[in-house]
């Protein structure tokens, strides 16, 4: 590895001195309205600050070009008559790639006027139905933020009220609630867990399938959930695929720790509007292994890939055809830190996913248009685990399958009556058929039980409808409702919602927001298989109610400097309708669950409640560097069916982030063609809670015993840690190179965050945070 790493850099340093002349690149794209998705004709495009002025007007389909503008970052101004100033700030420009936009304008409340208003317009999601607890995901911060490894997943753990557990997983953590309440969304319609390595049911995995290359910017939501929205309890991650160049041939080529990776667009037909864009991912150490260059226990290996291809029509509207498919598989041997001959765990894991929908649009006029989508989705995951057990060196101790396909179809109405009024209407329904089966290893009766053991399928249904209202030029209320059906059982859950936001004035505002959401718990919780005495079994959870929250938020956002952004949200959730454990003694809940499925009657009669403030200062990138600072007070408890309130799993009490870039142009004077970035971040996460293990009984017994009375009373240490990065980046007239270094956990921290009893040594295991992780990575587009 180190001499490919110093042949490529030597490759690049080769070619830094092969040109002079700084490279252009050319910027275009398309605006239109962002409520009715028509063309705006003859908007005015300008970089801000060039001299001479740099500008164009958008041709009558809304298109519009610049050539010729030097690579490095610009800001963009698009102004129109009767629509809301846009300001496009950090809009990066390589060589060897086009860069595209998709520009949205808001109609202004006055219509034959100009409105700039510039409170928080860089961080707001462009979801106009979205008023609050939502970001907008920049791709280019996923590739330039230390730790984010160009990995989505991993960027939102930087956000105000936002944490992981501290493993390096891509378990996302929102506002203390238990990873599993999120969900994972692509062009606008659920899939199952992105993440490779991901079992069923769970949210987490450590990579995630979909490369940064492919993604356009998104949107992540924390809470009060607009009325669409609906099958989560704490976060949304609606991702979103970007469009490919549809005027010309473009390839990127990655290689490096996590993967070597090649990606190509371009057009399609004659007509100038249809593209393709595709991306296909393997696994570096995969090969290295297969080619004996590596050898060592617990290589993961993985592929992935992902498309889009854009077609459009006269008269019968825009169709896109989208996917994603990843295969992974891992063996991990455990050995004993004094005797590596003695085999602690033996096992094996694969992974499958599959996601691939058409997406049609077609307007109905200037102010309506009609959003459908039908997806097919397929998640396999197998885990054997194997471990000494009395005389037998390793011995069978957990055998899985778990399978599950679903086909969704979601179809949206959208109409805007004026600049004051516009409404959604949606239904979806997602059908779900799957194959379920288990077999552990009863320590206590020394035999094999079934934990799994069903196959069939299920029904998920759900409408909404909301209504935006401009009340007043600085107030804007969006109101709506949800509805949620599990074929499961027989109850329809309402939900309504409300969202305020006020202008104070051009820089503040001042939002609140209210809603019900609720969630189907997983699958193979439902069916969970429950033994009695007598040895047979029963499955009581089919009927398990749908999950319920209660979110309350109040927040205030100030745009203090055109660069600097500060954001305070406050807010309180009740959780209720949650599965708890049956028995009168039983202090489990599905709020603190982290293995795949129970094996526990339950009943929904369980609670939580989390509260807590988030606090944000953005200095957004400009005079080529960046700062990032956020921190989250929380408490989050839980009740089970008896006794009062409790630490939850994941209440760690408080969160912090410091994000800093700088970057650094080199070579001649007024060049952007070579440039230098460093990018840092620190991160402090309280420490999660646990419940202690009863050694004693654990010795008795052979197996892991809890004191199931002091659930989660326990806070395992804070963890802290590093990230650093720095990369070399050079534009040349046709192509773009970039050399990369990102550091996970650079002082190599290793902070024990969780506890385990070891079976072998008869005593309780630690399990510590990621170890220190050095990423490399080296990218040519052209």
């Amino acid at each position: 590895m180190k001499l490919i790493a110093l042949f490529l850099f030597n490759a690049v340093i080769g070619l830094n001195t092969a040109f002079t002349q700084t490279p252009t690149q050319t910027l275009r794209g398309r605006i239109v309205d962002i409520d009715s998705k028509s063309a705006i004709p003859f908007a005015s495009v300008v970089i801000d600050n060039s001299d001479p002025m740099i500008g164009v007007t958008s041709d009558i389909d809304g298109n519009f070009k610049i050539e010729n503008v030097p690579v490095g970052r610009v800001t963009l101004k698009i102004s129109s008559i009767g629509y809301e100033l846009v300001t496009i700030p950090n809009v990066l420009l390589i060589s060897g790639k086009e860069t595209v936009l998709s520009i949205d304008m808001k109609e202004s409340f006055t219509q034959l006027e100009e409105v700039e208003i510039r409170a928080n317009k860089r961080n707001e999601s462009s979801n106009e139905m979205a008023l609050l607890s939502s970001k907008q995901l920049s791709i280019e911060e996923s590739k330039r933020h230390a730790g984010a490894i160009s990995d989505p997943a991993r960027l939102v753990s930087s956000f105000a009220g936002v944490s992981n557990e501290g493993s390096g997983n891509n378990d996302i953590i929102v506002r203390g609630n238990n990873p599993r309440f999120i969900q994972w969304r692509l062009e606008g319609i659920e899939i199952p867990n992105p993440n490779h390595f991901a079992i069923e049911g769970l949210t987490g995995g450590p990579i995630n399938a979909l490369n940064s290359q492919m993604l356009d910017n998104s949107e992540f939501y924390s809470g009060a959930f607009a009325p669409e929205y609906g099958n989560a309890l704490s976060g949304i991650f609606d991702m979103k695929l970007r469009k490919g160049n549809d005027e010309q041939q473009e390839y990127s080529f990655s290689v490096g720790v996590l993967g070597i990776d090649f990606t190509a667009e371009g057009p399609m037909g004659k007509k100038g509007t249809d593209s393709y864009l595709f991306n296909y991912r393997y696994s570096t150490l995969s090969l290295l292994d297969d080619a004996g260059v590596v050898d060592f226990g617990g290589v993961p290996k993985y592929q992935d890939l992902s498309y889009k291809v854009f077609v459009s029509t006269k008269k019968a509207g825009h169709f896109t055809f989208f996917g994603l498919g990843g295969v992974s598989k891992i063996s991990f041997v455990t050995e004993d830190e004094d005797n590596e001959d003695l085999i602690l765990e033996d096992g094996a894991q694969k992974s499958m996913l599959g996601v691939s929908g058409i997406k049609h649009f077609i307007p109905f006029g200037d102010k309506t248009y009609l959003k459908s989508t039908v997806s097919f989705g397929y998640n396999s995951s197998e885990l054997i685990e194997k471990r000494p057990y009395r005389d037998e060196a390793l011995k069978e101790f957990y055998n899985a399958e778990l399978n599950n396909q679903t086909y969704r179809a979601v179809s949206t109405l959208h109409h805007k009556f004026n600049a004051k009024h516009k409404i959604q209407v949606g239904l979806s329904n997602a059908f779900n058929q799957f194959d379920f089966e288990n077999e552990f290893f009863s320590v206590s009766e020394e035999q094999y039980r079934i934990g799994q053991a069903n196959n069939g399928s299920a029904n998920f249904s759900q409408g909404f409808i909301s209504w935006q209202w401009r009340v007043t030029e600085l107030l804007t209320a969006v109101s709506g409702v949800h509805f949620s059906k599990s074929s499961l059982n027989r109850k329809v859950a309402g939900e309504p919602r409300l969202a305020l936001k006020y202008q104070l004035n051009e820089t503040q505002n001042l939002n609140a927001g209210f809603g019900l959401h609720s969630k189907m718990s997983s699958l193979p919780n439902h069916y969970a298989i429950v033994y009695q005495e007598d040895g047979s079994y029963t499955t009581p959870n089919k009927d398990l109610e749908l999950m319920q929250a209660a979110h309350y938020v109040l927040g205030y956002e100030n745009t203090l400097t055109p660069n600097l952004f500060f954001k305070a949200e406050a807010y309180y959730q009740h959780l209720y309708n949650i599965p708890v454990g049956v028995a009168p003694a039983s202090q489990y809940s599905l709020i603190n669950q982290d293995d795949i499925f129970v094996d526990k009657a339950l009943v929904n009669e369980g609670e939580g409640r989390n509260i807590g403030i988030e606090l944000t200062l953005e200095r957004y990138f400009s005079k080529q560097y960046y700062f990032l600072i956020t921190t989250s007070i929380y408490d989050s408890k839980y009740k089970a069916r008896t006794g009062g309130w409790k630490e939850s799993r994941y209440n760690g009490n408080y969160v912090g982030n410091i994000l800093f870039g700088k970057e650094f142009t080199v070579g001649q004077k007024e060049s952007t063609d070579k440039t230098i970035s460093v990018n840092s971040r620190v991160t402090l996460l309280g420490g999660r809670r646990y419940t202690p293990i009863n050694l004693e009984e654990s010795i008795q017994q052979d197996k892991e015993v809890l004191y199931e009375e002091l659930s989660f009373s326990k806070k395992a240490d804070d963890v802290l840690y590093l990230n650093l990065a720095a990369s070399y980046r050079i534009n040349k007239p046709k192509l773009s190179h970039e050399i990369k270094l990102d550091i996970q956990n650079i002082t190599n921290n290793q902070t024990a965050i969780d506890y385990y009893y070891n079976s072998i040594r008869d005593e309780i295991g630690e399990i510590s945070q990621l170890a220190i992780l050095p990423v490399l990575s080296y990218t040519i587009n052209f």
